[in-house]
């Protein structure tokens, strides 16, 4: 069997911030989990800690730039923080999301994907009440939505900052995203397949005496090959590669020594409730394992080789005779 690739480490650190007017404050990140955490190889959802850490750089950024345009536009102090970055698959990003919330649906121009803004709709309201001139008291009737003419205004308020996102990331990978239609109801949102690994920064805004919280989504694959793609031995320093080096040392060493519960077993039998609650000692019930069939050597449910019975001095064995090469 070849060992598993080494998994990359989960990122989450929790970003700087500081209001306009306000003294700096420290954003409040996930607690950490002090039970340690089951990694699936088989479907591996976690950030590389150099590409979490410029993701995180390039958010921040465009937070600030964000925050900018937002007081620029709507002549109110306000202000974006990056809050975290994580990776997780798109379904479990909609389950996170409130069941009524405005979603910019928007297209990566690199690979004509989607990419989903989301904000809470009071947000929305109270921006749409500033660019008319208002006080920032919004609308907060119950299933309101955006006219026309509003939904106008608000994508003249969000594409310039979109655009600063191109910026932001021009260190990282191109990255250009433009507004095309406002949606409000999540789960009917099927902007990437569900399982599709999806990146989500989660943003704290402040409008005048508002907070609330946004969220920027955009499918991963594409974005995180052109981070590896960029990302070769020439471009790295001489610190980074033995780091580099030394941690998938350290994490091969810790797979191997992890234990692993295997099972050799006989095919299974299908039998019927009545069957089963009657059982009684002395009962034969009959395998459907033929004599001459090896038996299935099984690690956690996936069978990786057959293998024959036999004996090792006073124990019983069991010899490996054929490898499952999908598995191995």
């Amino acid at each position: 069997m070849t060992a598993p690739q080494a998994p990359e480490a989960t990122l989450g650190v929790p970003a700087p911030r500081s209001a306009p007017g306000s003294a700096s404050r420290t954003a409040t990140g996930r607690a950490r989990n002090a039970e340690p955490e089951l990694y699936d190889f088989r479907r591996p959802m976690t950030l590389a800690r150099d590409h979490g850490r410029r993701l995180e750089m390039a958010l921040e950024r465009f937070a600030r730039m964000w925050g900018t345009q937002l007081t620029s536009r709507l002549r109110a102090l306000c202000s974006a923080t990056c809050d975290r970055v994580e990776l997780m698959p798109y379904d479990e990003y909609v389950g996170t999301l409130p069941a009524r919330t405005a979603l910019m649906v928007c297209t990566v121009e690199q690979t004509r994907q989607t990419a989903l803004l989301q904000t809470p709709v009071e947000t929305v309201m109270v921006w749409v009440d500033y660019l008319f001139g208002g006080t920032g008291l919004g609308d907060d009737r119950e299933g309101r939505e955006l006219t026309d003419i509003e939904l106008t205004v608000v994508r003249e308020l969000l594409q310039p900052a979109l655009d600063d996102l191109r910026y932001a990331f021009t260190t990282v990978a191109p990255l250009s995203l433009s507004m095309r239609a406002v949606q409000y109801s999540p789960q009917f949102v099927q902007a990437v397949p569900a399982s599709d690994a999806v990146l989500v920064a989660r943003f704290t805004l402040h409008t005048g005496e508002r907070v609330d919280t946004a969220t920027l989504m955009v499918p991963a694959e594409n974005l995180l090959a052109a981070m590896r793609l960029a990302e070769t031995d020439e471009t790295r320093s001489e610190d980074d590669r033995r780091e580099a080096a030394n941690a998938r040392a350290q994490l091969e060493v810790a797979v191997t020594a992890v234990p692993v519960d295997l099972v050799v077993r006989f095919a299974p039998v299908t039998v019927r409730p009545p069957e089963v609650v009657g059982l009684a000692v002395g009962d034969v019930l009959p395998l459907q394992h033929p004599a001459t069939r090896p038996l299935d050597v099984v690690v956690d449910g996936v069978v990786l080789a057959r293998a024959a019975v036999g004996s090792q001095g006073s124990r019983l064995a069991c010899r490996v005779v054929d490898v499952e090469e999908e598995n191995a």
